[in-house]
């Protein structure tokens, strides 16, 4: 009788956590059919807006501008497009419903920056077995209870591509498609407010843990960084296995320290420790405009909005450019980026009560089309604005993903800023490598570093 009790027990426990698994699916058979009809395969909103300044999406950019030459500049698609207005301290005025608090902030503070706005391009473009396994998994993908991780995920660049909950938004960020993993060599540059900075060039390789082939449970990817130059701190390294749910399995990190030739755990490398290369301009949790475990803050899904964020940006990353040339005091040389208006996610986070971090609030603009932050407001904790970050998306028409070039925190009470991701003067990303999960063990950082 206690036998039959426990083995009734054990199939009521397993019906309840089916019941609650179906519940907590955001996209019914239904909302999945609209994906390709009314909704992009991606998730986004097929149609344009009602006064033409957002086009439908026709597709995306999936070919290569005449005279692009691989592993040169990418050129620019849309060279032939001319400044439709120009966004100035005198007229924020007339466009404040479409920027950030971080862009007016800047436009007062600073009489030299601007925003030049371009005609809108939808140019996201994914392959299209990308597009197949999105439908394949959307609706079996559901937040845990506690919004921190996902069950039912298999390797989908969109989990969510109907969202109702903000966690939702951030795990469509972590997860968006980057073909699978690529290896490129990104700068990093903390510029002072008399224009001076030092270039740290970096060698970096991300790879999805869906790619791999043998995932490791609860992985979402791998991020190896080498520092390569200048030479006083040349060979540090940085290795990352990002968990998928980190309130379950904290981020694992390790560090190589050249001077002591040993690699050493570094469970530190999270939330809002800082960067030690950043000068304090950047936290952990700002890497790819936010990455990391969410569960120090309370997130509220704002909506949908039409708003003004850098896309396109394939000017800014011209080879033919000298980082003298896009790095200025005070802010980029803005003659170089480009704005468009696009309808963004508009997520925001509140510190929880008795959390620690030193932003007590923030907010994410999240582009409906490549599911990227491209934009955050960082808040101190009396609620003043304190930092504003900008991401510079691009279509890699080549291999069909939408991977930004670069991004920039800019400190608006220090009037430093830090960028990081340029490559104009370094070599061209490889997509494609291969890579195994023994390339990212803390035994392959030790072996790289004698």
């Amino acid at each position: 009788m206690k036998t039959t009790k426990m083995i009734c027990l054990t199939v009521m426990g397993s019906m309840l956590s089916v019941i609650s698994a179906m519940a907590l699916a955001q996209a019914s058979a239904a909302d999945v059919a609209r994906l390709g009809q009314d909704l992009t395969p991606f998730g986004a909103q097929m149609s344009g807006n009602a006064s033409g300044t957002i086009p439908a999406w026709t597709g995306g950019l999936t070919q290569a501008p005449q005279g692009y030459v691989a592993g040169k500049s990418y050129g620019d698609p849309y060279a032939n497009d001319k400044p439709l207005y120009t966004i100035t301290a005198a007229n924020m005025g007339q466009y404040a419903d479409q920027l950030t608090a971080g862009y007016k902030a800047m436009l007062q503070k600073f009489p030299g920056y601007k925003m030049l706005v371009y005609p809108t391009h939808r140019s996201v473009a994914l392959p299209a077995s990308e597009y197949a396994q999105i439908k394949q998994e959307a609706g079996k993908v559901v937040l845990n209870d506690s919004g921190s991780g996902m069950a039912n995920y298999e390797k989908t660049s969109v989990p969510f591509p109907i969202p109702t909950k903000p966690q939702e938004l951030l795990y469509n960020h972590l997860a968006r498609y980057r073909q699978g993993g690529y290896q490129y060599f990104p700068t990093e540059m903390v510029v002072k407010p008399g224009g001076n900075f030092t270039v740290i060039h970096r060698d970096a390789t991300l790879a999805m843990a869906s790619a791999l082939g043998n995932p490791e449970p609860n992985r979402l990817y791998y991020y190896l960084l080498k520092v390569t130059g200048p030479d006083s701190v040349a060979g540090q390294q940085t290795l990352l296995h990002e968990p998928m749910d980190q309130v379950k399995e904290p981020r694992l990190a390790w560090q190589y320290n050249p001077g002591q030739r040993r690699v050493i755990r570094a469970p530190e490398l999270g939330y809002d420790s800082f960067d030690g290369l950043s000068d304090g301009l950047r936290t952990y949790d700002m890497y790819d405009m936010y990455s990391g475990a969410s569960d120090r803050y309370d997130w509220k899904l704002v909506g949908k909005k039409e708003m003004l964020v850098a896309y396109n940006t394939y000017k800014l990353a011209d080879r033919s450019l000298q980082y003298s040339d896009i790095v200025k005091p005070e802010h980029l040389n803005q003659d170089l980026i480009r704005y468009e208006t696009h309808r963004v996610w508009v997520v925001e986070g509140t510190l929880k009560p008795g959390a620690r971090h030193i932003y007590g609030k923030r907010t994410l603009y999240i582009d409906e089309d490549s599911w990227a932050i491209l934009a955050t407001d960082l808040f101190d904790g009396r609620g003043e604005l304190w930092r504003m970050q900008e991401a510079h998306s691009l279509q890699r028409f080549d291999v069909l993903s939408s991977i930004a070039i670069s991004d920039v925190a800019y400190d608006l009470q220090s009037r430093s800023y830090v960028v990081n991701g340029l490559a104009n003067q370094e070599r061209a990303e490889r997509f494609g490598v291969h890579t195994t999960l023994q390339d990212f063990s803390p035994a392959a950082l030790r072996r790289a570093g004698n």
